[in-house]
């Protein structure tokens, strides 16, 4: 059974240890540096400029003038966060011409966007 704390998060009424689970937890569990990472990565999408630019090159592959028309920006402030984005490994880039390109890097940065948007949809 649960009882209820003061800003309404449930908590055991009692202290009982589940040895067997922790053991299953412990197995699974990354090592810190990767559980660090993978931090610094959901920290990327904690920019709303950040996921707007995603969402632009979730549709079509573009440049930096393309992206600074599509979001009201100035190149320079796109520029800074494609930096960002960029090594992150979520976008890549290529040269055309005089031109620089942007796309997502693959596919799970696509599935991560859907995913939270599916997320947040939910009731």
């Amino acid at each position: 059974m649960s009882k209820t704390q003061d800003k309404g998060t449930e908590c055991c009424e009692t202290v009982e240890i589940h040895e067997e689970l922790l053991r299953i937890v412990a197995e699974k569990m990354p090592e810190e540096t990767e559980l660090h990472d993978l931090a610094e990565l959901f920290k990327v999408f904690g920019d709303s400029t950040r996921i707007r630019i995603l969402f632009v090159l979730s549709s079509a592959e573009v440049c930096v003038c393309d992206l600074a028309k599509a979001l009201n920006m100035t190149q320079s402030a796109i520029s800074h966060q494609l930096r960002i984005l960029k090594n992150s490994k979520l976008v890549k880039s290529r040269r055309e011409g005089k031109s620089i390109f942007y796309s997502l890097a693959d596919g799970h940065v696509s599935t991560i966007i859907a995913q939270g948007r599916e997320h947040i949809e939910e009731e």
